[in-house]
């Protein structure tokens, strides 16, 4: 048996030391000390993952690879292809951000993933969900860390997780650059002969990050931290002040034998509480121990046990005051945290000392459970001057997480998986309404996800939201409502709700000229522009009477009546046209001017209805203006178009399980009187039992199933 070369030897113990780095810049000078030693370039992400299978051929990375090659080869990824043209922008290096990166580089995109820090400092343990066990252990969380989840463990520390998915990521060909703060979206210039797209704003100012042009940005980088366009909401519930405490964990058998505690209520075991609260004058609502790196303590108290301990000076109506650091003795709380501490464990923990943070101060925090926000929306799109940009939310940024009940890590890992799916429609091209109304559906369930209302078969989880969700329903949210109602400032600058872009100045001009057209001898009105001259609700009154006259008795509208005038309006559009109002008639009256988007989009709806029309004489609805199965008149901006032939987009389901059909899935079988569009290959609602599908051959009831087969995921393409 031939010897190892002195090259193979030196690269596996680069290799080891690598997995076994324990800082995030240890870390990462590891890695690019193993790719020097390799010759191998850290930037090929195209490349590198297969380069490193080739020269670390020896066990102990064998048996990574497995882990890692089988679940690169799930079929979501179309063998790392599916967003092969895809370059993406990450912010963040937490577990959320990493945990993203990792999933778009198996999906093929270009990764550059920056962090302000260049430490991982947070010692705070995370309750992990059974889907994340699991997701980790494929990504081999075991082969970087022995203890990972051993025995009955369920938890780990944000630190030992964060090195984990790092180490992944690198290995991935994901580029990751620390101590580079974002500071902002530097916008494709209006000179287009270069083809510049999006880039980013950093410091330092001269980083060569900043040369990177990116067509998808994921902001992981936390809840003080959300990119422009999205809107904040709260989530107030009574009065919670949370603490957290990090002790020094000798690892001692003494340590080891104290038991942690999972979560304890006051309500559950109020003889406990009351105990504490007799012999410390604490008095806590619940309590959770873990042990990982420290011994880490989470725990909601009273407000009144901290007034009576001294820890908060003076008690405040307002919630922001009564926290506030100068109403706030450090020294009772770092004693409050202490007792309470001790005597949970039973005064078992010898030597009780508090773990720093990455300040050198004692690793105890006290903030406001109270109010948590989350953001209204998932994701938008932004365009400028035929550079569009997908920007998407996960982690802290998206939703806040509730401490004391362990389910930040697992939504934000949900999230992350949810991104991923989204970056992968981008990247097969799906039109950008589509894809945020289907995002803003899946999103719709976060917020209620728990171990018990999601899919029990964590072995089949993955991006796909249907293998994590049981009855998700994708079209919770129509594209045409992305713009105007749950999503409104998801499409920025000039897109339409028909995913067609207005690209440059002269459409907008081209829009208030053909306007400004209808409307000319309408003397009591006069359009100049697109927000102001539009608010009294007369020029869009006019522009609909001068199509359909018999709709509106223009002559009995007053000027005055701003809020009447045009409700009128959307009404009509509403009832005649199938255009939902990009606000009520109220909110018109009181706004100062309209938005000028929504606007634009608004009345590029009517002018693609009205364009081929005569004005007076109204519409002839031929056969081909109305649905070939309910037979009903399809508008323009519900429309959709098949086999030659106009369905609602309502109307165009699965004979069988009923779910709306996209472009590529469905075989279309006339015949008898009957007509169905059903999918080539579905997964019957729950997808879980492939036994009661027809195979080539069979009879679905009257209609033959086409021998064709195509991917599930073409549904939504």
């Amino acid at each position: 048996m031939s010897q190892p070369s002195e090259m193979e030897n030196q690269a596996h113990v680069l290799f080891h030391k690598f997995l076994q780095g324990k800082k995030c810049t240890e870390t990462l000078n590891a890695f690019r000390e193993l790719c020097t030693e390799l010759q191998l370039d850290h930037t090929d992400f195209q490349h590198l993952y297969q380069k490193l299978k080739g020269s670390l051929n020896y066990w102990k990375a064998k048996a990574l690879w497995t882990k890692l090659d089988k679940r690169a080869s799930h079929s979501d990824y179309g063998q790392g292809q599916a967003c092969s043209g895809t370059k993406c922008l990450v912010l963040g290096a937490g577990p959320c951000g990493l945990r993203t990166a990792i999933e778009l580089a198996f999906l093929g995109a270009k990764v550059i993933l920056i962090e302000k820090r260049d430490t991982f400092s947070r010692n705070n343990v995370l309750h992990l969900w059974p889907f994340t066990i699991h997701d980790l252990k494929t990504l081999g969380a075991k082969k970087f860390y022995g203890k990972f989840c051993s025995g009955c463990l369920d938890h780990i520390s944000i630190r030992q997780l964060q090195l984990m998915l790092l180490k992944v990521a690198l290995i991935l060909g994901i580029e990751i650059h620390v101590n580079v703060e974002f500071k902002g979206l530097i916008e494709p210039p209006k000179n287009q002969e270069k083809k510049t797209g999006w880039k980013a704003e950093l410091l330092p100012a001269n980083h060569p990050v900043t040369e990177f042009e990116f067509d998808v940005l994921v902001s992981a980088g936390g809840s003080n931290f959300i990119p422009n366009g999205f809107k904040k909401k709260e989530m107030r519930g009574k009065l919670a002040i949370g603490i957290t405490a990090n002790f020094v964990n000798r690892h001692s058998s003494a340590e080891a034998k104290v038991e942690e505690i999972s979560g304890v209520a006051s309500l559950y075991n109020q003889k406990f509480f009351q105990q504490l609260h007799n012999e410390t004058g604490i008095d806590l609502e619940n309590i959770v121990y873990y042990k990982d790196d420290t011994h880490y303590f989470v725990m909601t108290a009273k407000k009144q046990s901290l007034l009576k301990y001294g820890v908060i000076r003076q008690d405040q109506r307002e919630t922001n005051a009564l926290l506030n650091t100068h109403n706030m003795d450090k020294k009772s709380l770092l004693r409050y945290a202490h007792q309470a501490a001790d005597f949970c464990t039973n005064h078992q923990l010898p030597d009780l000392e508090f773990a720093l943070n990455h300040r050198g101060d004692p690793d105890v925090a006290m903030f406001d459970f109270t109010c948590m926000y989350r953001s209204e929306n998932a994701a938008l799109v932004r365009e400028r001057h035929g550079h569009r940009l997908l920007v998407a939310l996960v982690g802290d940024c998206l939703v806040e997480p509730f401490w004391p009940l362990g389910t930040g890590i697992a939504r934000g890992f949900l999230a992350a998986l949810d991104a991923a799916w989204l970056v992968r429609g981008w990247g097969m091209g799906t039109a950008p309404l589509e894809l945020l109304a289907e995002r803003e559906s899946i999103y719709q369930l976060l917020s209620q996800t728990k171990p018990e209302n999601t899919h029990k078969k964590v072995t089949l989880y993955s991006i796909d939201p249907f293998t994590r969700y049981p009855n998700l329903n994708l079209n919770f949210f129509k594209a045409n409502q992305v713009s105007n109602g749950p999503g409104e400032g998801l499409i920025s600058e000039d897109i339409h709700r028909n995913g067609k872009p207005l690209n440059t100045l002269g459409d907008v001009e081209q829009l208030l000229s053909w306007c400004k057209e209808q409307i000319e001898g309408y003397g009591n009105v006069k359009v100049v522009d697109l927000t102001a001259s539009w608010r009294n609700g007369l020029a869009l009154c006019a522009l609909l009477h001068k199509f359909r006259p018999n709709l509106i008795d223009f002559e009995s509208l007053k000027e005055t009546n701003v809020a009447e005038n045009n409700q009128l309006a959307f009404d009509i559009a509403e009832r005649e046209f199938g255009i939902p109002p990009i606000m009520t008639g109220t909110e018109m009256a009181t706004a100062t001017s309209p938005d000028k988007l929504s606007m634009v989009m608004y009345l590029t709806q009517l002018k693609d209805i009205f364009k081929d029309s005569s004005p007076g004489k109204g519409f002839n609805c031929t056969y081909s203006e109305v649905c070939y199965f309910c037979n009903q008149r399809v508008y323009v901006v519900e429309r959709f178009s098949a086999e030659g032939k106009f369905f609602h987009r309502g109307c165009f389901k699965c004979h069988l399980c009923k779910a709306t059909l996209r472009l590529g899935g469905y075989a279309f079988h006339s015949g008898d009187g009957d007509s169905v569009a059903q999918w080539l290959e579905h997964l019957p609602c729950k997808r879980e039992d492939l036994s009661s599908i027809p195979r080539q051959g069979e009879k679905l009831g009257k209609f033959p199933y086409s021998t064709r087969l195509c991917s599930p995921s073409i549904f939504r393409e």
